[in-house]
């Protein structure tokens, strides 16, 4: 009859991680955990590329990829722990345009303050981004197309009778933004959508 291993030593070998996650960063060894025991959807497309990637560029030593994927990881782990999770590729994208476009910002600084030295891997990284909103799948709404839908909607409700300027822009923002586009990837920044949404209310009420 074999021997019967003590409780403590059977206990130690399942709770004990593997000798590759032990040497990995700190971060990673316990986002490596919490996979292992979670009962949450699998991750988006474009999220589990950019788990990978970050694997490679790590093997790589690609500091400038490395910088890039982690600060997504980081800022997708911060909005986990908010009402607005980042779930799809959709709001992935989303992030990433933010990100590219303070990208965008610091370039122009960094040129204003004459940092060369600093345009570069900003510039590098910034690519690396767009680099990554290129894969997706998510098809971007640009302003064209948002033109052309405020317009549409505030035809739909000056037909069913709303002609007033003030509540036809209410109206139209409500269901462009709290629908059409809700989990639409935009490229246009909301300030501008509200304007184009004013700006047409207004002119069409007044010629309606």
């Amino acid at each position: 009859m074999a021997a019967r291993l003590p409780s403590s030593v059977l206990r130690s070998a399942v709770c004990r991680p593997s000798p590759s996650l032990r040497q990995s960063p700190a971060w990673l060894r316990s986002a490596s955990l919490r996979a292992s025991y979670s009962t949450e959807a699998p991750p988006s497309p474009l999220y589990a590329k950019i788990r990978e990637d970050l694997k490679g560029a790590m093997r790589a030593k690609d500091t400038n990829r490395l910088t890039v994927l982690r600060a997504v990881m980081a800022a997708t782990l911060n909005a986990s722990k908010t009402d607005k999770p980042i779930k799809t590729d959709v709001q992935l994208v989303d992030l990433l345009r933010k990100m590219a476009r303070k990208s965008q910002d610091a370039v122009a600084e960094f040129k204003a303050a004459g940092r060369e030295d600093l345009i570069e891997k900003e510039e590098i990284q910034q690519k690396i981004i767009e680099e990554y909103t290129a894969q997706s799948s998510v098809k971007e709404v640009g302003k064209e197309e948002i033109e052309q839908l405020i317009t549409k909607v505030a035809q739909e409700l000056i037909a069913a009778g709303t002609t007033d300027a003030k509540a036809l822009r209410g109206a139209v923002t409500a269901r462009v933004m709290g629908k059409e586009l809700k989990d639409a990837a935009v490229a246009v920044e909301k300030k501008e959508i509200t304007q184009m949404i004013g700006e047409i209310s207004q002119k069409l009420a007044e010629s309606s």
